[in-house]
């Protein structure tokens, strides 16, 4: 039974091609002037939608259209959507931390910009703290951090559009100092898996760290 979104038309050959290997299941049509490279991180948007394909492994020429296909958005949704205090990050914490994966990837190419980024899985957040000495049934955040995964699409100013995935991770210590220490890390290619766990390593160390003894 088709829905009622559903149209009929002609696969393109391409379609046809990759069906064989997909029988029963469904193909899906990718807009490459939205994503450079079908075999790495595609974007919801950049689906134009998808062909059904029967049991021999042919295209039915059944097309179910993506209503999300246009132009592709940031989403923090994973970083934000957690009950977790990111008060420190300020009014919009997926903007400042988009911010800061641009300027890291301004200062490695000069000019450089994201398109778009966009956060997925499950972020890993430190947050630590101090009671108050006049009022011990409050305390003071001193350290937090936060690592979560990306990817995102950065444009070189010749025009040139990458793919990146990897894990962006953020730690500030001495927060209840005069100046805060902060640092981040941009681990492209890399996965929660292996970030995840090095957090709490990086927040330690730049915790010990002092104004004058610097990293």
């Amino acid at each position: 039974m088709t829905t009622p979104e559903s149209q009929w038309r002609t696969p393109p050959p391409e379609i046809a091609e990759h069906a064989a290997a997909m029988p029963g299941g469904w193909v899906y049509e990718i807009d490459h002037e939205l994503v450079d490279d079908p075999n790495g991180f595609v974007p919801p948007e950049a689906v134009r939608g998808g062909w059904r394909v029967d049991d021999a492994g042919k295209a039915t020429g059944e097309f179910v259209p993506n209503d999300k296909h246009g132009p592709v958005q940031d989403d923090f949704t994973t970083l934000t959507e957690p009950d977790h205090w990111l008060g420190w990050l300020g009014d919009n914490p997926g903007q400042t931390v988009r911010d800061s994966i641009e300027l890291t990837l301004g200062q490695q190419v000069e000019g450089a910009k994201v398109q778009w980024l966009k956060f997925h899985g499950t972020p890993e957040f430190l947050t630590g703290g101090k009671k108050l000495p006049d009022d011990p049934g409050r305390m003071q955040v001193v350290r937090t951090g936060l690592a979560v995964q990306f990817a995102l699409a950065v444009v070189q100013p010749d025009g040139r559009r990458d793919t990146l995935t990897g894990v962006f991770s953020l730690a500030v210590a001495g927060m209840d100092e005069p100046e805060a220490r902060e640092r981040s890390w941009l681990d492209l290619g890399a996965t929660m898996e292996q970030i995840g766990p090095l957090l709490a390593t990086r927040l330690a160390e730049l915790d010990q760290q002092s104004d004058d003894h610097p990293a």
